[in-house]
């Protein structure tokens, strides 16, 4: 950690991602040269398919299984997240419990605590753990509204399944002793979530994944999905199984383009801060941090010294473009640097050193989603709506048993088999989204502006017409 304070670095916006520059330039591995066959083949590098790999080559080292991926493993949200290996469901509580009864949806949230654990133990076993810390995650309020909603919050994760030893609530004090966030009224901690370095988390178990014997070809675009064949740019793989990880990228798919909502998330981080500048902060742990805006914002305090933070910035682009580099909008970097200041206001005038975003997918009703259609040997799994670290290992190990028959409490979560129904076409999806997320900023603004404790009623109204 710097002691002193040199010269300002160089602002890079976009090239992937800070996490993919602070480590070696990957190697691509050697692209599909023709048709092949496998048992199981897998579309997409990232954390599903990896992770479904994993456990299928442990359960059946015999199996031959092969991955396509268009650019490289960890090319996508993977390796570009905020590192939040987080508890909390990747969906919606009530929406579980409505489709698979209140014990099916808390059976869902105990997976949810056990993933993180299954996540933590197999990096520090097959030895990709580097910056990886298990010290849990803080929301924090930062007005009488949001103390509101998280103190309700609680509440019901308490009705959820949540013990006694799974959340906290603290105080200003208590909240203070963790990190000096300005205007904080309160907030909650949890043990159950870990802090990793995206890239390097990725990229150790796809080459753990690799040893185990498992191909992944790189520079290999998959173009459509039949039975039992996986079509792409450099020849056909045909396959008994066929598993599509794509998340925000299953639009590229044919057919799929509606499915999932490619939502762009950036992030900005901050050069390397003095120990007097972390000082300040008082952010000495591996905790992540959030805050309870509507407009979500979320905190990664790096191993050697570096504040990163990411929220929604702008959210959708017309017909679900996205810059696959990662390019962010000038307004996003504004917005992040600017709540950067607002929540340590002894940063407002620190150096940026990246900029970068993501995109993750999202269902129309807000929930992930685990199917098989046994009729073709097609699986998914996806839209974790950004709970995806442990979302992934979670859904890789509910793949597993599907693919070798076996019914499992894993098999009988109500995530199994649900389906969201598209979404609208355009324009009305990106004016939708576009306003939505307006509203959400207005809404914010307002809570601030009049200290109510109650939510603002335009982001009351927002939720329900979003479905969230």
């Amino acid at each position: 950690m710097s002691t002193e304070t040199g010269s300002a670095p160089k602002f890079v916006n976009g090239d992937v991602s800070f996490w993919m520059r602070s480590t070696e330039t990957p190697v691509r591995r050697p692209a599909l040269d023709g048709h092949t066959t496998a048992d199981v083949a897998i579309i997409g590098a990232g954390l599903t398919g990896l992770w479904t790999a994993y456990y299928l080559k442990k359960a059946r080292p015999n199996l031959d299984i092969a991955i396509i991926e268009r650019e490289y493993a960890g090319f996508g949200a993977s390796g570009r997240n905020g590192g939040w290996m987080s508890a909390e469901p990747a969906g919606q509580f009530k929406r579980y419990a409505k489709s698979g009864g209140l014990q099916g949806a808390r059976d869902l949230q105990r997976e949810m605590f056990g993933a993180v654990r299954q996540s933590v133990e197999v990096a520090r076993a097959e030895g990709f753990d580097e910056d990886l810390a298990h010290d849990g995650l803080i929301h924090v309020a930062t007005n009488a509204a949001q103390l509101s909603r998280l103190s309700h919050h609680v509440a019901e994760m308490k009705e959820q399944g949540w013990g006694q030893n799974d959340v906290f609530q603290l105080s200003p004090h208590e909240l203070a002793q963790r990190v000096h966030v300005e205007g904080a009224q309160g907030g909650y901690w949890t043990p159950h979530c870990a802090r990793v370095h995206p890239a390097k988390y990725t990229r150790g178990l796809a080459k753990v994944v690799e040893d185990l014997g498992v191909k992944i070809y790189e520079s290999t675009t998959a173009l459509s999905v039949e039975q039992h064949l996986v079509k792409t740019d450099r020849g056909n793989v045909s396959a008994n199984f066929i598993v599509e990880a794509l998340e925000g990228y299953t639009s590229s798919l044919k057919g799929k383009a509606r499915k999932l909502l490619p939502m762009n998330s950036s992030m900005v981080i901050t050069e390397q801060l003095t120990d007097a500048q972390l000082k300040t902060v008082g952010w000495h742990g591996g905790e992540l941090v959030g805050d309870a805006a509507h407009s979500f914002t979320y905190m990664h305090r790096t191993q050697d010294g570096r504040i990163a933070i990411g929220g929604r910035g702008v959210p959708y682009n017309f017909r679900s473009s996205f810059d696959r580099n990662g390019k962010t909008a000038e307004s996003a970097v504004i917005l992040l640097k600017q709540r950067l200041g607002e929540l340590f206001p002894s940063l407002a005038n620190v150096n940026l050193e990246q900029s970068w975003s993501g995109v993750l997918g999202v269902p129309r009703d807000w929930c992930a989603s685990v199917n098989f259609d046994k009729s073709s040997n097609i699986l998914s799994a996806g839209g974790y709506v950004g709970h995806g670290l442990s979302g992934t290992n979670l859904a890789g190990r509910t793949l597993r048993d599907l693919i070798l028959g076996e019914t499992t409490t894993l098999t009988t979560l109500p995530w199994i088999g649900r389906q969201a129904r598209n979404w609208e076409v355009e324009p009305i999806r990106w004016i939708g989204a576009t306003a939505l997320y307006g509203v959400y900023r207005y809404a914010d603004n307002r809570e601030y502006a009049n200290a109510q404790p109650r939510t603002h009623w335009t982001a009351r109204m927002a939720n329900v017409v979003s479905g969230r």
